[in-house]
């Protein structure tokens, strides 16, 4: 591709999966057109701006999703686009079910206009997405309690997406699941590297419940030529983003707004009530001293997009 061709527009950019997702754009030398909600706000746009690459081939648009022709300006002449933006009614008796739902109608009416405009889409649908946030500000929701989780990394998520727009042959729908994990085992993974988190009365709890296993085909996936991060690299990587930015506190501090620890629309791996988070989010915070884990609980880091690789 040549410096025209690599132009693209990725809608919600400040959200969780999209942040990674300029981020690895901007790594690959696109010139990236962004659309937020209000490119004023520090808190959304910041972490973006403050990019490798930003300064030079990083745009913020102001465009709202519900209001109809105001992203026409902001994707005529890309070559491609990523959009991850969705209307989420935040008072909503149940935020997340109301979110599943706005994604699958998006994705029913994105297929229709597709298809009536000869446009070549490619859907990718993550399971639940984990892995360290770039934004500085965790967006909480109801997360449900399963007897299983979908686990998937957020930068294998993001890499996705490009692998989908670069690849030619890339077609359809994709599911992406690096492992279906029951909640005992994530239980127990926390609890044995991060035994401070208190979570040895959620692990005896979990022990009653009954155990099935199904695994997710990843036989299409790999035509993108994924490598999936292990769930529980993600999650101690997810545990030691959230220690860095205080967003872990002391064990037991309000336990009903736990809720959503790691949850934002995508992020969701719920802790059963383990934590809770500051009630100012968005001020600074000092990590939390008592949330320690063991000698060998950090993963090494370097990763196709880091400068740890040649």
């Amino acid at each position: 591709m040549n410096a025209a061709e690599k132009v693209v527009c990725v809608t919600g950019a400040s959200g969780y999966i999209a942040s990674w997702l300029v981020k690895l754009l901007l790594h690959r030398g696109y010139t990236v057109r962004t659309t937020v909600r209000d490119p004023n706000d520090p808190k959304k746009t910041q972490h973006l701006l403050s990019l490798d690459g930003a300064k030079e081939r990083l745009h913020l648009f102001k465009a709202e999703l519900l209001d109809e022709g105001c992203f026409d300006s902001v994707v005529e002449g890309c070559q491609g686009v990523f959009h991850l933006a969705t209307p989420v009614i935040v008072s909503a008796t149940d935020p997340q079910l109301w979110y599943m739902l706005s994604k699958t109608l998006a994705e029913e009416a994105a297929w229709r206009f597709a298809k009536d405009n000869r446009i070549d889409l490619v859907v990718l649908n993550p399971g639940f997405v984990i892995g360290p946030p770039l934004q500085p500000v965790l967006n909480i929701t109801s997360v449900g309690s399963l007897p299983h989780e979908r686990l998937v990394d957020v930068r294998d998520v993001a890499y996705a997406h490009i692998q989908a727009f670069e690849i030619p042959s890339a077609n359809g729908r994709y599911c992406l699941v690096e492992r279906n994990v029951q909640v005992l085992k994530i239980l127990k993974t926390l609890n044995e590297f991060y035994p401070t988190l208190g979570l040895q009365e959620k692990c005896r709890d979990q022990d009653k419940s009954v155990e099935y296993f199904f695994r997710i085909s990843q036989e299409k996936e790999k035509s993108l030529g994924l490598s999936f991060i292990p769930w529980d690299v993600s999650t101690r990587e997810t545990i030691e983003s959230l220690k860095e930015r205080g967003f872990l506190i002391e064990p037991g501090a309000d336990l009903h707004r736990a809720r959503g620890i790691l949850g934002t629309p995508h992020l969701g791996l719920d802790l059963h009530g383990a934590q809770s988070i500051p009630s100012n989010p968005s001020t600074s915070a000092t990590p939390n001293p008592s949330v320690t884990p063991n000698p060998s609980a950090t993963p090494q880091k370097c990763y196709p997009w880091d400068s740890c690789n040649p």
